[in-house]
């Protein structure tokens, strides 16, 4: 991986493609990394885009951070340092959960550095389950996720993916089981951040909400109608898919992330 110093801290990052390709920038999930976006990756330099992956401040392997600094409003302006430090500009953004936090909020506040945005299992809004996931997050901070991955793994991804126990759910499993306590601080950051829903009205960057029709975290509306409302946006929903879409259904999203990114070639 390559890393870049910016907003304060470093970022490790994949870059991948011709450098003339237009650009994607890939914005990973809570409890992922870069590699969530792998098969997509794969797909999208195959057809001259030029890819970057990156991990969050404090996951990864990007720089650790104490849990002040792992707000979403700080993890999305550490998105946009990156996007101008390697010249990206204008890009795509397509983020995944946390990563569609990040997305929406850098078309909300950065339309310039964007081409469009993918928001996948994500939301627009305050979290909704706060006091669901707070105990979750306190558990976390202390143990980290080893005694709890089952719960994890039911938020992360849906019934159609559990059920076939495949390597890709297995693989995840063990990763996330192996996440330290510092998970906690970057979970903390995820559940306390704000809405974004008021910002988003008049955006001028074309916003596409990508739903699971099986997530646990953010059902539909939560993670289609609503953010494309409040973004003037579209939004489809991807059958057997949990919070995970990108992971879970990687086919069916690159096809629609494909249509979305061809309303910027003909605007």
């Amino acid at each position: 991986m390559q890393r870049a110093k910016v907003n304060g801290t470093e970022l490790a990052y994949v870059d991948a493609g011709p450098r003339e390709g237009v650009p994607i920038v890939f914005s990973h999930s809570l409890f992922f990394d870069h590699t969530m976006f792998d098969t997509l990756a794969e797909k999208f330099t195959a057809d001259g885009y030029r890819v970057v992956a990156y991990d969050h401040r404090g996951q990864g392997e990007s720089a650790p951070a104490p849990r002040e600094e792992l707000a979403v409003d700080v993890l999305a302006e550490d998105a946009a340092a990156l996007i101008e430090h390697l010249d990206l500009a204008p890009c795509h953004v397509v983020g995944n959960s946390l990563g569609g936090f990040v997305a929406l909020r850098l078309a909300a506040r950065r339309p310039e550095l964007l081409r469009t945005a993918a928001a996948l299992g994500s939301s627009a809004e305050e979290e909704y389950k706060l006091a669901e996931f707070a105990p979750l997050v306190d558990h976390l901070t202390e143990h980290g996720t080893a005694d709890v991955v089952d719960t994890v793994m039911y938020i992360m991804f849906g019934d159609s993916s559990l059920a076939q126990e495949s390597s890709m759910t297995s693989t995840w499993r063990a990763a996330i089981a192996r996440l330290e306590p510092r998970i906690g601080d970057a979970a903390h950051g995820v559940i306390h951040r704000g809405r974004i829903v008021e910002e988003l009205a008049g955006c001028r960057v074309p916003v596409l909400a990508v739903a699971g029709s099986e997530d646990h975290a953010y059902p539909p509306p939560i993670s289609s109608v609503n953010i494309a409302d409040a973004a003037g946006g579209r939004h489809v929903t991807v059958d057997a898919a949990g919070h995970s879409v990108a992971l879970e259904q990687p086919e069916a999203v690159a096809e629609h992330l494909e249509k979305h990114f061809a309303t910027a070639e003909r605007s």
